[in-house]
């Protein structure tokens, strides 16, 4: 029975050592069927190929499956160096970070500019800027300490009172600032050393470290700024790259921070980002090896980026960006519910999806998150009624006659006309007549911050905590509240108490209880989320892409080359 044991021992160690030496990178588990004598010591059941019962103490002779796997060959360690020549559609439309709303713009921004916190790659808050935090038990008081040694391009140290000045300089009015909404909370702030800052509140608000992960938060330079420099034209930032030279809508060129504060990053040492609007023409470059890495927002783009035949690497995250057509309420022709209720009615959201974005999505609850998405099946005329449009339009005394204009931009995101057009014939079946205005990106971004449009396609963003995405839009107060066009002192007040509850089960209703009463008013029609895509080379590592969008992990990003 010894020597039958070591038999089967042999046997089974060189199969091993026979795969392992095979020169193919990383095989997939091969199974291996090897006829293998086996010792039994009293009747068993050997569950394969068929069961066999074998008395002692006979050997028999059996098929059993060895599963073989090579060993994998050692992950190369990550190399310092080189340029990326990255691509993308549309240019940034500024560079103020405390002003920007376009996604073409963070995505630039969010390179040069540090906020105090920052997402992981599941979406959980971590320290960026700051070192750590502290709340106090009664919710109103959070103490954050600051990184040392962390300091601005220009060579100047970062501290508590450039922290103080840019939160001022947020929630000054005349700044303009995207987010000014999300900290006017903040009673007072206090530095009691360079690396220790103190925000006082006036309530408790749980969503404040989200709204501090973001571009529009980021912390600038005091001195700089003080002294006259114009954040729109000079690079007053601690990110991982500096600005070295901006044509714009042709190219974007950043080199390396040499003094960044997290050793050993940025591992490239610069990023040329190339601006062509057409993503086949990116998707070209790709494949003709001319660009390394590119943003890739058309569906359609990336299922051809992605053939069988491909040699391209493709990131496919969930993302958090909605789309949706924004109705202005405070237009003559969408004042009454009734006409807004028409239009949510007559739209199957799904159909866009299919046509816009070939599916590449799901339709969407105004909160995108999942934790807080409302369930579909709650909310008014998430299915399509045709019938009920028609009626909806009949009460409100225009059966016919209803007639507006669709604003859609021709680059951010691709897919806004197609959206657009759909949407355009959709209603055209219950008797409302469209006319679809397509613009540049910087010319509709104008024209949408001020509310200039009956009604916009819009790829919005999204954020893991629903006050982010809700309160600067809906609550009166929101600084976006004239885009919305809309507000209710309902809403109000659930924006408010949603806010300040730290508990996620104790938010969840009031935040689906928001989201009943938004599509009760319709006065935007939510329609489906997509996916956030990257594709490159196979030589370009050390990227995480996140569902928000962000770029800031590609400060970890290397050349394998």
């Amino acid at each position: 029975m010894k020597r039958i044991s070591l038999l089967v021992t042999l046997l089974v160690i060189a199969v091993v050592a026979a795969v392992s030496c095979a020169p193919a990178p990383t095989p997939a588990p091969v199974i291996v069927q090897q006829t293998v004598q086996v010792p039994v010591p009293q009747t068993v059941q050997v569950p394969v190929q068929q069961t066999v019962q074998v008395p002692v103490p006979q050997t028999v002779q059996v098929q059993v499956p060895v599963v073989v796997t090579a060993t994998p060959a050692p992950t190369a360690a990550p190399k310092k160096g080189g340029t990326l020549i990255a691509a993308r559609a549309a240019d940034a439309t500024g560079l103020d970070p405390h002003k920007q709303t376009a996604f073409a713009s963070f995505r630039m921004l969010e390179l040069i500019y540090d906020p105090l916190f920052a997402f992981d790659k599941d979406l959980k808050i971590v320290p960026n800027l700051a070192e750590s935090w502290k709340w106090s038990e009664d919710g109103k008081t959070l103490t954050v300490t600051l990184r040392k040694n962390v300091k601005f391009h220009n060579g100047d140290p970062m501290t508590s009172d450039d922290v103080k000045f840019s939160f001022e300089r947020i929630l000054d009015e005349k700044t303009g600032a995207a987010a000014r909404s999300s900290f006017t909370g903040i009673d007072k702030m206090d530095t009691p050393d360079a690396n220790t800052i103190v925000f006082t509140l006036k309530a408790p608000n749980s969503a404040i470290l989200s709204s501090m992960t973001n571009p529009n938060a980021a912390i600038i330079n005091k001195k700089q700024v003080s002294g006259g420099a114009d954040p729109a034209k000079v690079d007053v930032g601690t990110g991982a790259f500096t600005i070295d030279k901006w044509t714009p809508d042709q190219t974007f060129t950043m080199k390396a921070s040499k003094d960044f504060w997290i050793p050993g990053l940025p591992r490239l040492d610069g990023i040329e980002w190339r601006t062509i609007p057409d993503e086949s023409s990116i998707l070209a470059g790709l494949r003709a090896k001319t660009l390394d890495w590119a943003l890739i927002n058309d569906p359609r783009v990336a299922i051809r980026a992605g053939a069988a035949s491909s040699t391209l690497s493709i990131s496919r995250a969930s993302a958090l960006a909605y789309h949706v057509l924004q109705l202005n309420a405070k237009r003559p022709v969408f004042t009454d519910l009734k006409v807004r209720q028409a239009i949510s009615c007559a739209i199957d959201r799904q159909e866009v999806l299919d046509t816009a974005s070939l599916g590449e999505g799901q339709v969407t609850a105004p909160a995108t998150a999942p934790f807080y998405s409302a369930n579909l099946n709650d909310l008014t005329c998430y299915k399509k009624d045709e019938a009920k449009a028609k009626q909806l339009l009949t009460e409100a005394g225009k059966a016919t006659g209803v007639k507006f204009t669709i604003i859609a931009a021709t680059g951010e995101p691709p897919t806004a006309v197609a959206e657009a057009q759909n949407i355009q014939a959709q209603l055209k079946k219950v008797g409302i007549e469209t006319t679809i205005e397509t613009l540049e990106l910087s010319v509709y971004v104008d024209r949408w911050l001020k509310a200039d449009f009956d009604a916009a396609v819009a790829l919005n963003g999204g954020n893991p905590d629903p006050d982010v995405m809700f309160y600067r839009y809906w609550h009166s107060t929101g600084n976006l509240n004239n885009v919305a066009a809309y507000n209710s002192p309902e809403i109000n007040a659930l924006l408010d108490q949603g806010r300040a509850i730290a508990d996620p089960e104790k938010r969840k209703p009031i935040y689906a209880e928001i989201q009943k009463k938004l599509t009760d008013a319709a006065p935007w029609t939510w329609l489906y989320v997509g996916y956030e895509y990257r594709v490159g080379q196979p030589f370009v590592k050390g990227f995480t892409p996140l569902s928000n969008g962000s770029l800031i992990y590609l400060r970890e990003a290397w050349l394998d080359k």
